[in-house]
């Protein structure tokens, strides 16, 4: 039921397709593994944001520390020309990308639609401060798409 919002969670970490399918992956692993020892049942979808969050900012921290080298995969350059749509996609995900950390957190959270008081839970954040992050970090994203116009 989560799989596939928490595939997108981290695929927003990443921009990884495969690292985000190990991390969702370690993260339904926890989860089984954690599962009588949840006390809320009823904040289930919270928790696993939480542990999902926490196995992306581990592996992010754990690349900063060892950064790892990786051949150049020539077989995904392509003579065409992306489509105009696809274009406006790698300019989002590029200005997301650029976003801090927790930043990227919540807008990941608030595209999968998980409400802005479990945003505010699953952070650490106060409800108000999630909500003025949010119209922030849309500000943000509509000017720097606004400049890549054009």
């Amino acid at each position: 039921m989560y799989a596939s919002k928490i595939f997108r969670v981290c695929l927003g970490y990443f921009n990884d397709v495969e690292k985000a399918k190990d991390i969702t992956q370690e993260t339904f692993i926890t989860v089984f593994e954690h599962l009588d020892s949840l006390e809320n049942k009823e904040n289930i979808a919270g928790w696993i944001y939480r542990i999902a969050t926490n196995k992306c900012l581990r592996q992010l921290e754990n690349e900063k520390r060892s950064p790892v080298i990786s051949d150049f995969n020539f077989s995904i350059i392509e003579d065409t020309e992306p489509l105009p749509e696809e274009s406006k996609l790698v300019k989002l995900r590029q200005a997301v990308n650029e976003l801090s950390e927790l930043e990227r957190i919540i807008i990941g959270l608030y595209l999968e639609e998980v409400s802005q008081d479990k945003i505010a839970e699953i952070v650490g954040l106060s409800y108000a401060h999630v909500r003025v992050k949010i119209y922030r970090i849309k500000e943000v994203l509509f000017q720097k798409m606004r400049n890549h116009e054009p």
